[in-house]
This record gives structure tokens, C-alpha cells and sequence, in this order.
């Protein structure tokens, strides 16, 4: 016997999708920080939203009620306000409840009657909940950070092909000088030895010095390089 299959995220219902499936706010005393939510039509019908929270006083959203047109979508900015004091283990209990139905074509939000999002209507409700999560802003700053890296190794193209390209170029330059840095230590001790010149230890430990540096460079060179 199969397992049954595990019931669908709440975030993806048949009338619309949210993009993302919480709300994450960077928290700092003092400053108010923002969330925005991308809310999807996957019908061929006019679908109404409406936003709800546990929190009203802390929060700020625009639109809070809203019509979305077949196979469209909207964007709904969460504003969370300033705060006095830090919430215990920066863990937030908040919830926002976002409610969707049909509504008759070419519907506007102004036309919406007062009772279209009240379950004892009669009409059908879907509702997807979202818990709340706060960042601090060093982690917050971090993930931007990861991000612009990975943006930089892909290129402007989004491969990473070129990123890769390029420090196989570099490290074969590197190569390319240790080599030459040897061919010109050989070919001075050579011509030392034959002359006697007692300046060769000299001269012989500066080049010992660069060669040093090369290879140095090269290591470091070919441990960033990422593997194919």
C-alpha cells in the first residue's frame, strides 16, 4: 500500500499562490523594516484578497484588500513599524492571514461588499497563513552579500562559465612566470659559477625570494579556483 501523498503547502492554493511562504523582517530598535508579498492568480476569474493580522498596531500593509485580474498578479508591502525593545530570543509569534474568493468580472475594490470576506456569507473562503520571522540585520546583511557574490561569479550572462574561464587564464600566466623565474635562476647560477663571483649567494637568495612569492601566489591561485 502507498503512502498518501502530503497535502500541498498552504502558500500555493487553487485560487492564488504568495510569494514567500513567511514574512521576514531585518529588526532594529528604532527603525521600521518592510516585507513585500507577491500574490498570484491562478484562475481565469477575478479573485478578491483580503490581510489580516494578529498584530494590527505593529504593522502597515498596503493594499490590505484587493482584486487581482485573471492570470495577473499584486504586490503587497507588510510595513513592520518601529520598535521600542527586542522581542525574547528575537522569536515573534505574529501571524498574517491572507483570505481570497471569487468575485463577479470586472469587479473593482471599491464595489467589494462589506461581508465578502465573512465566512458566515456563505460564500467560499480560501485562507493561507503566514508566520512572521525577524533577522538581525548582520544576518540580513550577509545573505545580500552571498547573493552579490554569486551574482559576480555568474557573470553578466548569469554562467559561470567566464568567472571559471578567467582564473584558469590567471592561474596559466602564473604558471607560465614561475617557469620563466626558474629558466632565469638557472641560467644566472650558471653564469655565476663559471665567473666565481662571490656576490652569487646574494643574488641567488633574492630570486630564491620571488620564486617564492610565485609559487606562493600560484597556491593561493589554484585553491580559489572553483572545480569543474
Amino acid at each position: 500500500m502507498t503512502a498518501a501523498a502530503p497535502p500541498p503547502s498552504n502558500t500555493i492554493n487553487q485560487l492564488i499562490s504568495v510569494l514567500p511562504d513567511e514574512l521576514n523582517f531585518p529588526f532594529e530598535l528604532e527603525k521600521q523594516s518592510f516585507c513585500d508579498l507577491k500574490v498570484i492568480n491562478n484562475t481565469e476569474n477575478y479573485v478578491a484578497f483580503k490581510v489580516k493580522t494578529t498584530s494590527p498596531k505593529k504593522y502597515f500593509v498596503r493594499p490590505n484588500t484587493g482584486v487581482v485580474l485573471p492570470g495577473d498578479s499584486c504586490v503587497i508591502r507588510v510595513t513592520l513599524q518601529a520598535q521600542r525593545e527586542y522581542p525574547p530570543d528575537m522569536q515573534c509569534k505574529d501571524k498574517f492571514l491572507l483570505q481570497s474568493t471569487i468575485v463577479a468580472p470586472n469587479t473593482d475594490v471599491d464595489d467589494l461588499p462589506q461581508d465578502t470576506f465573512n465566512k458566515e456569507s456563505g460564500r467560499a473562503l480560501e485562507e493561507c497563513k503566514l508566520r512572521v520571522v525577524y533577522v538581525s540585520p548582520a544576518t540580513a546583511q550577509g545573505n545580500l552579500d552571498d547573493e552579490s557574490t554569486r551574482s559576480s561569479m555568474r557573470g553578466p550572462d548569469g554562467n559561470s562559465n567566464q568567472a571559471l574561464q578567467r582564473l584558469k587564464e590567471e592561474r596559466d600566466v602564473a604558471v607560465r612566470q614561475t617557469q620563466q623565474l626558474q629558466q632565469e635562476l638557472d641560467l644566472i647560477r650558471r653564469r655565476r659559477y663559471r665567473k666565481g663571483d662571490p656576490g652569487f649567494s646574494f643574488t641567488f637568495a633574492i630570486f630564491v625570494g620571488l620564486i617564492g612569492i610565485m609559487v606562493g601566489l600560484l597556491f593561493n591561485l589554484l585553491s580559489s579556483s572553483p572545480t569543474t
